[in-house]
């Protein structure tokens, strides 16, 4: 990681100088500019005051004008970009350094409600896993990524998302590339929504659109001439009025069927335009030998059409489309009948591409995803890829040294869950860390079935499906206890145990706390039963001793584990060590955590 900092140093610090560099020329444009005007001012004024200058002369320093504010704004825009990429490599340091909990997109809108493990690891919402892992820039990006933590893949798909982020690792230049095209803009860009667009029948018959063009061009034609045979040589102008009102007729008539073509991609437009500059970086780079890579490149190319191309046309036709709405051009706009050609131009880009801009914009999804976790990868080199194992030989967890990706610092922990084991259950103290033993797992499991490296120093994994109960809440507006909740959670636990295939990799902290001990105990030992005769395997948090102990009937597929904690003579503070040990916690801190926040017990 130290020399991934350094070049990450290097580069801003050069990004920086050429910022600098770049202030320091846009204020002497600004110079040149104050100065030129005032030759123009000058000249302007000795022509009109007839002082031996001619006034044709002023027209020098205006030029000259334009030609240096073309030149500063080129300057302008370097330096926009050259501030972006500072930014950039801002936000990768403060990756490195752990200070990224503030930066990022959430992922939230992407979460289904009632997701049965995305809430209990954090794994979306601020400072989630998601900010630390995301750096596409489009919405599919994220979306693509967000799917993946969602739902484990196969160990097919894994090990192909593992070989082609390992080929992406150390392209530093390309993720700088594609985070700083088109400048900083949020491209909100909606897949689905395109892609249903782009898939929708035909607004217009495809056989009448060669005669809507020929009519829109002939009243362009004869509103134009009308027009100038009136201002030019005096004739009537109602020549021109009848044009414009058949015109007026026509666009009202196929006014619903242009706005459904136009209105889709009316609003997006920069971000097509950025879009297509993505599918052309990405087109453009070698991928190796990486067969997965080099299928989602050639998918960027369509029945020979390339999409970068295809969706920069259409850039260009939304932008011919919104020029309509200048106050100067509208009037020519609506003669021309300016309108209705872009829509039947954008119909005809439908016609031709429609079906193809899905596989486009997947393509790049899934690119962006892939960045994204040779981005993590690389960040984090002292973390290793997980071993994906069959599993035919039944579910198997195996993590050597597993720590929290969220957390900077914090104690590792080895957990060995298989055959014949299939639970642990973990009693202690308040604050000992045993729920965070159970997200770290969790976390650890969904990195690892994503494709992404995990923090372990070693990682051994049979396809796991995954369902926890840290954190669930009661609802007001549907009118059900935390009780309630759980109750409903662990029922859908179940039902996904009794699928078989994968098999459960159950969280499950505090179980049945919300009720008394002997209903819990009862509960719980049939519902920890259940879920291993049904092959699911899993870690268990309590602070019920009886429940630990009950646990003894399942034999060798079970045993307990347990955190401890320890007083200081002196202060009379608790310590904590995090480590997990075997057997079953013999003490409480209850009562010294009452009386250190003062309360008399």
């Amino acid at each position: 990681m130290s020399e991934l900092r350094a070049e990450y140093q290097r580069r801003r610090a050069e990004r920086r100088a050429a910022v600098d560099a770049l202030i320091a020329r846009s204020h002497r444009f600004s110079n040149l500019r104050v100065l030129i005007f005032l030759a123009f001012a000058g000249c302007l004024v000795a022509g009109l005051a007839d002082l031996g200058l001619a006034l044709p002369w002023s027209l020098a320093p205006l030029l000259a004008f334009v030609g240096v504010a073309i030149a500063h704004e080129g300057v302008e825009r370097a330096r926009a970009r050259a501030e972006l990429a500072v930014g950039f490599y801002d936000r990768a340091l403060r990756r490195l350094e752990g200070c990224w909990q503030d930066d990022g997109p959430t992922g939230a809108e992407f979460v289904p409600a009632g997701h049965i493990y995305a809430a209990d690891l954090d794994l979306f919402g601020e400072a989630s896993l998601f900010t630390l892992l995301s750096t596409a820039r489009t919405r599919g990006g994220h979306g693509e990524l967000a799917s993946w933590l969602l739902a484990p893949a196969t160990p097919e798909e894994v090990r192909a998302r593992q070989a082609a982020s390992t080929t992406l690792r150390g392209r530093i230049d390309l993720r700088e590339d594609l985070a700083l095209l088109g400048g900083d803009l949020e491209l909100a860009l909606d897949p689905e929504r395109l892609r249903a667009w782009a898939e929708a029948p035909p607004r217009f018959e495809l056989s009448s659109i060669g005669r809507l063009r020929a009519l829109a061009w002939l009243l362009a034609i004869a509103a134009t001439v009308s027009v100038a045979l009136w201002l030019a040589a005096g004739l009537s102008p109602l020549f021109a009025a009848a044009v414009l009102v058949v015109e007026a007729l026509v666009v009202r008539r196929l006014g619903p069927a242009t706005e459904a073509v136009t209105k889709a991609v009316e609003e997006p437009r920069r971000e097509l335009a950025v879009v297509a500059l993505l599918l052309a970086r990405l087109s453009r780079e070698d991928f190796g030998e990486d067969p997965r890579l080099q299928d989602l490149q050639r998918r960027l190319i369509s029945d020979g059409v390339v999409g970068a191309e295809a969706i920069t046309a259409l850039a260009g036709l939304v932008d011919w489309l919104e020029s309509r709405r200048s106050a100067l051009f509208a009037p020519i706009a609506f003669a021309w009948m300016w309108g209705l050609h872009c829509a039947l131009a954008i119909e005809r880009w439908r016609a031709r591409h429609g079906r193809s801009i899905a596989g486009w914009l997947a393509a790049l999804s899934e690119l962006e995803a892939l960045l994204s976790l040779a981005t993590y990868a690389d960040e984090h080199p002292e973390e290793p890829h997980p071993e994906l194992v069959d599993a035919a030989a039944g579910p198997l967890l195996e993590g050597d040294d597993l720590r929290h990706p969220l957390l900077p610092e914090c104690v590792a922990n080895s957990v060995l869950l298989g055959s014949p084991l299939r639970v642990l259950m973990i009693s202690g103290s308040n604050m000992s860390g045993k729920s965070t033993l159970l997200r770290t797992v969790g976390i650890n499991v969904v990195l690892a079935l994503a494709g992404a490296t995990v923090r372990a120093s070693r990682l051994r994994v049979s396809p796991l499906a995954l369902g926890a109960t840290l954190r669930v809440e009661d609802s007001l507006r549907e009118a059900s206890s935390r009780f309630y909740a759980e109750l409903t959670r662990l029922r859908r636990l179940m039902d996904r145990a009794q699928e078989g295939e994968p098999p459960l990799l159950f969280l499950l902290d505090e179980i049945f706390h919300g009720t008394n001990s002997h209903d819990r105990k009862i509960g719980a030992e049939a519902l920890i039963r259940a879920l291993v005769d049904q092959g699911a395997l899993g870690l268990v948090t309590t602070h019920d001793l009886a429940l630990a102990e009950s646990i003894t009937d399942l034999g060798e597929r079970a045993i307990n584990v347990h955190f401890q904690d320890e007083v200081e003579e002196e202060s009379g503070r608790l310590r904590f060590d995090y480590r997990m040990r075997p057997g079953i916690v013999r003490r409480s801190n209850a009562l010294e955590l009452m009386r250190a926040v003062g309360i008399k017990v």
